[in-house]
Formats: C-alpha cells, sequence, structure tokens
C-alpha cells in the first residue's frame, strides 16, 4: 500500500462515541477527493458504530460492507466497562476515507459533518484547519478604529488615505494570503502568549480570520467616527506592513465614500448591528441597508468617473417599512368595540413602545383581545406565537438553554442548546424578506412568574431595541428585531399590579380593561344585542359588579358570553358555578353570605 502523506500543518483529531463506546482517531491526507475536500485517513485502533442508521447513504453502507468483508473492521471485544454498549467494531488496518465526512459517517454509522465532528484534544473543530469554502457573493462588515489604544484611525489615516486596518504588532511574517483559522490561534498563542488573556485571544483569531480570510475585494466595509457611519468599498487584498506601535499594520485599501450619516439616524437595524462590541462584525445580515444608504450595488464602481468620489444610486427595489395597519370599522365591530379610538390608541402604543401589557379582573377577554390584535396587525397567526407563564417558568424555557433531547437516529439523550419562543420568533422575524412584516409573542399570565427570573438581560433589549447583548448560553450577541412586538395579559385577581416591579413597568405600556370602564363594560349588552338575546344577564352582571368594593375582584363579561350560560338553567348554573366561587374566596375568612348577597335572586330583587 502506497505512503500517504499527512496533511502538513495538521494535528490527529478524533471522535468520541456516545456511552463510553471508545474513539475514532485520523488525520487529514494531502490529496484531493472526489468532492474536492481532503481526504481523511481512520487509523487502526479506532473503534466504530456496528449499527448503520436509516439515515445513512448507500455509498456508505456498501462501503462499510467492504471493509467488513475484507476484515478491517471486526467485532471489538466488549470489555467490562462497555457491557451497556451498543456493539462496536474494531479497525484493524489505517482506512483511506473519501472526505472527513465520509469518515465521519463510517464511525458513527449515520451521516455526519466531517469538519464539525472531527475534533483535536483541545476541542478546535476540523473545519479551523481548511481554507474558508463557499461565501455569498458580496458581504458588508464593520471594521472599528475610533479608539485604537487612544488613536482615531479612523478620522487620522483611514479616510484620509484610503484602506481599513486592524492591529497585530505581536504577529509574526504571514506567508499565507488566506490563514486558517489554526494557523492563526498557533500565531496569537506565541505572539500574544502572557499579553492577553484566554478570551482576548479567541477574539483576536476570529477577528484575524475575518479580515484576513473571510473578506473579499468588492465587499462592503464600515466603520464609526464621530458619531458619523462611513461606508467604502474594499479594493485590494490584505497586506501586512510595518505601523507606529503596530496599530495598522494589516491593511485592505478601501474606496470611501464621501458622504457619512448620523448614527441616530441611521436604521434601526444597522443600529443594532453596530452595537456589537467587536472590532470586526460580519453586517451581511444589514446589506441591503447599507446599500438603500449609500446607493453602493454590487455592480457599482467603487471610484467614480469623474473623480468626486460620488456613486450614482442605483435602482432598487422600494424597502417596505415596518408599520401597523389602521382599524377598520369591520374589526371594531367584530370585537365589540363601540369607540374606534380606543382600538387607534393600542395600535399607536404598539408603534410607539412595542410592548404592551392588558391587565384586568377575570372574564374581561384580555387574552382573546391579545390575540385578534396580534393576529390582525400581523396578517395571520402565523406570525403570532403564544406562552403561558407560572411560577416555575425560567429563561432557559423563555429564551434559551441546555435541555435533554433525544438524537432521532441515535437514540440517545444528551443536553443540547435549545431554543425556547422567544429565540424562535425573533430569529422567525429577523429572517430575511421577513423585517417588514410585525411578530406576536403573547404572554399569557404574564404577573405568575418570577420576570426578573425569565427575561434576564432580555430587560434590558425591551427598553433599548437598537442595541445587542452578548447572551447567557449561546455567547451570541442578539438584540431584538423592531418587528417583534410583545402583549401580556395580567389577571389584578391574582396579584395587584402594584406588585409588578418598576423595571417592568417602565417597558410595557399597560391598558387597563376593567367590566366598569368601556369597552369592556358595556361589552356583555353589545353581545347580547347582536345575538339577538335578553339583555337580562347585561344587567345582573352591573349590578354585582356595583356591591363589589374591589375593582380588582370584578366580574367579567366572558363568563357570560359562552353558549352553555344561555341554555334552559344555564345562567343559574353558571353563576353557582363560575361566579360565586369566585367571591367566595374573595370574601374568604370575612363572615359575608356570598348567595345572599352577588345571588341571582338578591340581585333581581334589587333589579326587576
Amino acid at each position: 500500500m502506497p505512503q500517504l502523506d499527512r496533511l502538513p500543518g495538521t494535528p490527529d483529531f478524533c471522535i468520541k462515541l456516545p456511552r463510553d463506546g471508545g474513539e475514532a482517531r485520523g488525520h487529514l491526507l494531502t490529496e484531493f477527493g472526489g468532492n474536492g475536500t481532503y481526504k481523511f485517513l481512520l487509523q487502526a485502533g479506532s473503534t466504530v458504530a456496528a449499527e448503520a442508521w436509516p439515515g445513512l447513504g448507500d455509498h456508505a453502507r456498501r462501503f462499510r460492507a467492504e471493509l467488513r468483508a475484507s476484515e478491517a473492521l471486526v467485532d471489538a471485544p466488549a470489555g467490562p466497562d462497555r457491557s451497556q454498549s451498543p456493539p462496536r467494531w474494531a479497525v484493524t488496518r489505517d482506512i483511506e476515507c473519501n472526505s472527513s465526512s465520509a469518515a465521519a459517517a463510517l464511525v458513527y454509522g449515520y451521516d455526519a459533518s466531517g469538519p464539525e465532528s472531527w475534533r483535536t484534544a483541545e476541542g478546535h473543530p476540523l473545519a479551523d484547519y481548511l481554507s474558508t469554502g463557499w461565501r455569498a457573493p458580496r458581504k458588508a462588515w464593520l471594521v472599528r478604529g475610533s479608539n485604537v489604544s487612544g488613536h482615531n484611525l479612523v478620522r487620522q489615516l483611514w479616510l484620509e488615505e484610503g484602506f481599513v486596518s486592524l492591529a497585530g504588532a505581536h504577529l509574526p511574517p504571514l506567508e499565507e494570503a488566506d490563514p486558517t483559522k489554526s494557523a492563526l490561534r498557533r500565531f496569537v498563542e506565541e505572539g500574544y502568549e502572557g499579553a492577553a488573556s484566554y478570551n482576548q485571544k479567541q477574539g483576536l483569531v476570529d477577528e484575524l480570520h475575518a479580515f484576513l480570510t473571510q473578506m473579499r475585494v468588492g465587499d462592503t466595509v464600515a466603520t464609526i467616527g464621530d458619531g458619523r457611519l462611513y461606508v467604502g468599498r474594499i479594493t485590494g487584498e490584505a497586506v501586512q506592513s510595518a505601523s507606529p506601535g503596530g496599530l495598522s499594520n494589516l491593511r485592505r485599501t478601501v474606496a470611501w465614500q464621501a458622504d457619512s450619516h448620523a448614527y441616530e439616524e441611521l436604521p434601526e437595524e444597522v443600529q443594532q448591528k453596530l452595537s456589537v462590541q467587536h472590532d470586526v462584525v460580519d453586517l451581511t445580515g444589514v446589506l441591503d441597508a447599507l446599500d438603500g444608504l449609500t446607493g453602493l450595488t454590487e455592480h457599482a464602481d467603487p471610484a467614480a468617473a469623474d473623480g468626486t468620489g460620488d456613486h450614482p444610486a442605483a435602482e432598487r427595489p422600494v424597502q417596505r417599512e415596518l408599520t401597523l395597519p389602521h382599524i377598520t370599522g369591520a374589526l371594531a365591530t367584530d370585537l365589540l368595540v363601540h369607540d374606534r379610538a380606543w382600538l387607534e390608541e393600542m395600535r399607536e402604543l404598539l408603534l410607539d413602545e412595542k410592548q404592551m401589557v392588558l391587565y384586568g379582573p377575570p372574564g374581561t377577554g384580555k387574552t382573546y383581545l391579545a390575540m385578534k390584535l396580534a393576529e390582525y396587525f400581523g396578517g395571520g397567526p402565523e406570525q403570532v406565537k403564544i406562552v403561558q407563564f407560572h411560577p416555575s417558568y425560567a429563561y432557559e424555557d423563555f429564551f434559551e438553554g441546555f435541555r435533554p433531547v433525544e438524537d432521532p437516529e441515535t437514540r440517545e439523550v444528551a443536553f443540547r442548546l435549545t431554543a425556547g419562543p422567544l429565540r424562535e420568533l425573533a430569529d422567525l422575524a429577523s429572517r430575511e424578506g421577513n423585517r417588514h412584516i410585525p411578530h406576536f409573542l403573547i404572554i399569557d399570565e404574564i404577573n405568575r412568574a418570577n420576570l426578573a427570573k425569565v427575561f434576564g438581560e432580555l430587560y434590558f433589549l425591551l427598553e433599548y431595541r437598537t442595541r445587542s447583548v452578548r447572551l447567557t448560553y449561546s455567547g451570541d450577541d442578539f438584540a431584538l428585531p423592531p418587528n417583534l412586538f410583545v402583549i401580556g395579559t395580567m389577571n389584578t385577581a391574582d396579584r395587584s399590579i402594584a406588585l409588578v416591579d418598576a423595571a417592568m413597568r417602565r417597558r410595557f405600556a399597560f391598558v387597563e380593561l376593567s367590566p366598569r370602564t368601556e369597552p369592556t363594560a358595556g361589552l356583555l349588552a353589545r353581545w347580547l344585542k347582536r345575538e339577538g338575546r335578553d339583555l337580562e344577564p347585561a344587567r345582573l352582571l352591573d349590578a354585582l359588579n356595583a356591591r363589589m368594593d374591589d375593582a380588582d375582584f370584578a366580574i367579567g363579561p366572558s363568563y357570560l358570553m359562552k353558549p352553555g350560560a344561555h341554555r334552559d338553567g344555564g345562567l343559574e348554573r353558571t353563576w353557582r358555578t363560575k361566579i360565586l366561587p369566585l367571591l367566595e374566596e374573595h370574601h374568604y375568612g370575612e363572615g359575608i353570605d356570598v348567595a345572599a348577597r352577588y345571588g341571582l335572586d338578591a340581585l333581581r330583587e334589587q333589579h326587576p
């Protein structure tokens, strides 16, 4: 068998099988496989899963069968520490695989990503040792330079001399045009030993990799200086040159636009991305917004023909703005709200505040109104997600956290980072093409949970929608999209509104739904009239609430807006089983005869 050469500069990689099932080891080869990636050598002595799962491709199945027939794969002894493990095979000789993914499929028994599955002893993925693969034809980047060791390079150098730069004083001469992340990690570990923390080194590796390898000529680049956004087009490859103090020794030439843009006038989605606290930030998600500001397009000439630096604005599709539809008479009629101005005020509050809480006694239609408004403003139920808070609800349930998840192929359970309803809806709302569409999260019984525990750092984002924060679990820089609205409902009979903390009240607009004020006060009468029913239940409910001393424990009309309340004996049954028990609880220990005071007979005597 001919000698197979290891790819220079790459280490051994391994895959640890679950349930203490052993591990597989291997390394990259210099030769390319049929799919254009480096071949991979699975080393003798490795352990692989014996069972092939349904998701495994036909070619991989044949490959495993051939290796089994040639005794390159033999039964591995169970051993005392593996008595509970699934059956495994031992690799008796080195096996050449077409790619790292083919090797991972051989080891796992199902299709898997080799660049992510194979890891070094330190846990770094094989992907870090490969050159950058496919990327978008044009990307956008933020590079910060207004405070580099106290120097404003944007004003002093970048705009005047036409470049953008990164500091790299402790880096050796870079011989590769597109260094891999593993090579950069080695340079940073050696050059910045004792000069940076492990976290600073990790961030520097990511920024260097983006600047040197992922950026391309033709990409859009932006920077902030003196409160203004400057945008240009990258016109040159990365070069390494000497600079005073090493502040700008990694450079790319840039054709900067003459015009700049005040930060406070930028679109909200751009401000969010600019708030990410890194020296190099991928802005491709807001590339269209940047093009809308500058007139730069994929085919625009970065150097204007007349030498003025001005770029003629290309025709672009009209950017659809985020808005909420105005209230129609049909909606007001459907909701039995006689005053359209009240619903318009709800719309204005949502546009201004983004968050709202509907609060009031039970039965006032808070959840129903929240769902109807969300579906109307969002254009349908597809843009609406509903959750209900309870005392054990936590941040991990609401936003993201590690939860036990079963692998659909191996049936093994492991803790994995899982998105909660808010993260899922935020990701949907921020997807390309959705940013002008309102999305709504309805939080029912919002005051039943420990809100500070549930929201965590999201409390900040509710108030500052143009900012981003570093998330606790994933470490992502996250911002709430401007087209995500939150409507909460709160039953004041469960907990007084006064017990909601000041931080919560500052971030939400609070709208009361009370049986004593419109539009709730006359709702039952309007519904009975529309349904052609007797108005007596409305008069009895008004008389009941007039006798209540505490407005938070008034009874809402929804108890009497159900079909069962209007069948023979239905009113008496609803009153006895739904309404009086609530009042019994309210007056518990007071010695009040609830039936005598609030019963139908007593109310009918007062209002015959």
